[in-house]
């Protein structure tokens, strides 16, 4: 093994409050992106806003300029268009079904079967294959919605638990608090960028819960082994010493999975687009709430006065 990082001697603690100032931001742009999904106006992806997806295959390349005006003159409007050149394919997504077709001529047919018979009516000369068909109606969505909140609550609650038992209560709030700003970190940003929140970016920040933690507890681990040795340092030191000890682990490690989520989302393909890019903001969000963000509170949660020694 190669020490690519030396022995430091940074004071983690002493930048603790420009840290919870960034962190509660990150939060609370976090917290405004749960009531935007709640209320239904963020960018739902149809997992949880209900719609109607649908790709297909062209036998000759098509622009998506020409696929929009075909399908608005055949009734289909507010699509959402993504494109896969190199492959001669398109999805074309529809939220919220029933929104979009304007002159239904048959309505017991679905909004795919619209799509696909518009699309072969504005391109009469261009066989055109279905890869997929995907539909959720909007009580689905709405169900779909909730159950993804409450799956986020329910694995932050067994970190709770899991934490406050294999340490104690100062350090499961701690690990609680960073895990909740990663999650609402990640989620802010595609909040506010406008990237669709749908079923595998929940994935992402499922997994992403638990790369936090375990970046945490190895942390916590070696404040506790300290802790065992260093009896008369006070906590802020004693925290400081155990972050410094591990840094180049954490660092290593991160950068490990990092480069992983990058080659995902340079090579891994459009699907996996997004779930790699909250891997990524995930990744160093998480590094970085283990060092500022869990540790912090956990001398807070103490008032800098001693840990007392686990059993």
């Amino acid at each position: 093994m190669i020490e690519i990082i030396k022995r430091t001697n940074i004071d983690f603690m002493k930048q603790r409050y420009i840290a919870f100032a960034v962190s509660g931001i990150l939060s609370f742009v976090g917290i405004l992106a749960i009531v935007a999904i709640a209320r239904g106006t963020a960018n739902l992806g149809i997992d949880f806003a209900g719609g109607t997806a649908v790709q297909v295959k062209f036998e000759k390349g098509v622009t998506l300029h020409q696929i929009r005006t075909g399908l608005e003159a055949n009734g289909i409007k507010g699509a959402d268009l993504q494109d896969f050149p190199s492959a001669k394919k398109a999805l074309i997504v529809l939220k919220k079904a029933g929104e979009h077709r304007q002159s239904p001529a048959s309505p017991e047919k679905g909004l795919s079967d619209h799509v696909i018979e518009a699309l072969k009516k504005a391109f009469p000369d261009n066989k055109i294959t279905v890869d997929s068909v995907s539909e959720i109606g909007p009580k689905v969505g709405k169900r779909l919605r909730i159950d993804a909140m409450w799956a986020v609550i329910a694995s932050t609650i067994g970190i709770l638990i899991y934490v406050g038992w294999r340490f104690q209560l100062s350090f499961s709030i701690g690990a609680t608090v960073a895990t909740f700003h990663d999650v609402l970190a990640v989620l802010g940003i595609f909040y506010v960028t406008g990237l669709e929140i749908n079923l595998i970016l929940l994935t992402a920040l499922l997994t992403i819960a638990g790369y936090s933690l375990t970046d945490t507890v190895v942390v916590f681990d070696r404040i506790r082994e300290n802790m065992r040795v260093l009896l008369k340092e006070s906590i802020d030191s004693l925290i400081n010493r155990s972050i410094n000890e591990v840094l180049s682990r954490t660092l290593i490690t991160s950068l490990t999975v990092l480069l992983a989520s990058i080659a995902l989302f340079l090579f891994g393909g459009e699907v996996l687009h997004d779930f790699a890019l909250a891997m990524i903001l995930g990744v160093l969000v998480g590094t970085y709430s283990s060092m500022f963000v869990a540790s912090p509170v956990v001398l807070l949660w103490s008032g800098n006065k001693p840990l007392i020694k686990k059993q």
